[in-house]
């Protein structure tokens, strides 16, 4: 089935377009990149804190006879950190990575399959069919916050390398600690962003876009 027909068949199915290969594949890395990144960051919120954990580490060292202080126990637990925080630094890298790929995707995509030429289309048809008006207007949403999105990470990738590098770079700390703040509110956006796409295809795939999460695996070709 062309993307024409997918077109013509009703407004809903205007969600199941083409997909080409390496379109996918970014999809999918993206999304696995993403999730990488956000378990690293929960679990050094939680499991491995180093703040939270030093009565921890200060008991498990008593019970072998052996007295630290804070300082000490505090050397310990941001071992830990640090390699998790490691994790996390290689998939920012990845997530650069992805979004440098992105640009150069979107540029040697064919013509129909590009977002911008995407968004025309649906602009165009939620013009003429008045009847089709609320779900073309959701589509144009749906790619709108695509856009965002592309924003978001690109945000979180050049904030992540400048935390990376910044004392390399000579950034000063005051300089280093806005952009580190930018970063943790980007990262709170991107798990809003997340949730609410993951339940947002949940939703369509069962109800009014059946075959939306298959298509992202096999092209809808």
């Amino acid at each position: 089935m062309t993307t024409d027909q997918i077109n013509s068949d009703s407004a809903s199915s205007y969600f199941m377009q083409e997909h080409s290969a390496i379109i996918r594949i970014w999809h999918w890395l993206t999304f696995i990149i993403i999730s990488g990144s956000i378990i690293t960051v929960l679990i050094n919120s939680t499991m491995t804190n180093q703040r939270a954990n030093i009565p921890m580490v200060q008991e498990q060292l008593k019970s072998k006879d052996i007295v630290v202080n804070a300082d000490q126990a505090f050397a310990v637990t941001r071992e830990y950190e640090d390699k998790f925080w490691g994790i996390h630094k290689l998939l920012g890298y990845s997530l650069a990575f992805l979004f440098i790929s992105r640009i150069l995707i979107e540029l040697t995509q064919p013509g129909d399959e590009k977002i911008k030429t995407r968004i025309k289309k649906a602009l165009g048809l939620f013009r003429k069919k008045e009847e089709d008006w609320k779900e073309y207007r959701h589509y144009l949403i749906v790619k709108y916050s695509y856009l965002l999105f592309y924003l978001l990470l690109f945000c979180m990738a050049i904030t992540g390398l400048e935390l990376a590098f910044g004392r390399e770079l000579g950034f000063s700390r005051e300089f280093s600690r806005t952009i580190r703040e930018i970063h943790s509110l980007g990262q709170y956006l991107m798990y809003a962003f997340v949730a609410i796409h993951l339940c947002g295809v949940l939703i369509a795939d069962n109800t009014t876009n059946k075959g939306l999460v298959s298509g992202m695996i096999n092209g809808n070709k």
